[in-house]
C-alpha cells in the first residue's frame, strides 16, 4: 500500500452551480406551481398525478442531491498500492473498483487552493451525452475518481510515479 485516504465530506459548490441551482429552482418552482394549482382546482386525477414525478424530481435536484453528495462520501475508502487504484464503497453491501496502474486512463488533476482536490481517472462524458448524472452529483459520476481529497497534488505524484515505475520493468 502506497497511500490511503478518504474523501472530504460536507458541502462543495463546484463552478457549475451557477447553472444548476438556478435551474433546479426554476424547475422545482414551476413543478410546485403546477401541483398547487391543479389540486386546488380540483382538476382531474391525470393532471394531479402528472405533475408529482417533476415535483419529486425537483426537490431532489434542488435539495436531495446536496444531501446525498454529503452522505455517500461518508463511506468511501481509496486506496492506492503499487499495482492498483482501489475505490471502496460500503453502503450496506461492498463494492469496489480497481484500476490496474500500469493501464491508467488519462489522469485529469482538479486542485483548489486549499490544496484538496479531485484525481479523475479517464475524461468524464459530455453534460449532453445522457450518461452522466455524476452532473448533478460527482459521487454518481461513472468516471472513477477520488473525490475531495486532501494534499490531492501528492497523491496525483504518487500515482504517476508508481505508473512510471511500472512501465519501466526491465527484461531479461
Amino acid at each position: 500500500m502506497v497511500w490511503e485516504g478518504r474523501p472530504g465530506t460536507g458541502l462543495i459548490l463546484r463552478p457549475i452551480e451557477a447553472f444548476l441551482i438556478p435551474f433546479s429552482l426554476l424547475w422545482c418552482g414551476f413543478a410546485i406551481f403546477w401541483n398547487v394549482n391543479v389540486w386546488t382546482a380540483n382538476a382531474p386525477i391525470f393532471f394531479r398525478l402528472f405533475g408529482l414525478p417533476f415535483l419529486i424530481a425537483g426537490f431532489y435536484i434542488t435539495v436531495g442531491r446536496f444531501w446525498i453528495d454529503m452522505r455517500i462520501p461518508q463511506r468511501m475508502h481509496y486506496v492506492v498500492t503499487n499495482r492498483r487504484i482501489l475505490i471502496l464503497k460500503n453502503r450496506g453491501a461492498s463494492t469496489s473498483k480497481s484500476l490496474d496502474i500500469r493501464r491508467l486512463p488519462a489522469l485529469e488533476l482538479d486542485e483548489r487552493s486549499d490544496g484538496s482536490g479531485t484525481i479523475k481517472f479517464g475524461i468524464s462524458a459530455s453534460i449532453f451525452s445522457g450518461t452522466n448524472f455524476g452532473i448533478w452529483a460527482p459521487t454518481f459520476d461513472a468516471t472513477p475518481q477520488f473525490i475531495r481529497i486532501n494534499n490531492v497534488r501528492s497523491v496525483y505524484e504518487i500515482i504517476q510515479r508508481s505508473e512510471n515505475e511500472k512501465g519501466q520493468t526491465k527484461v531479461a
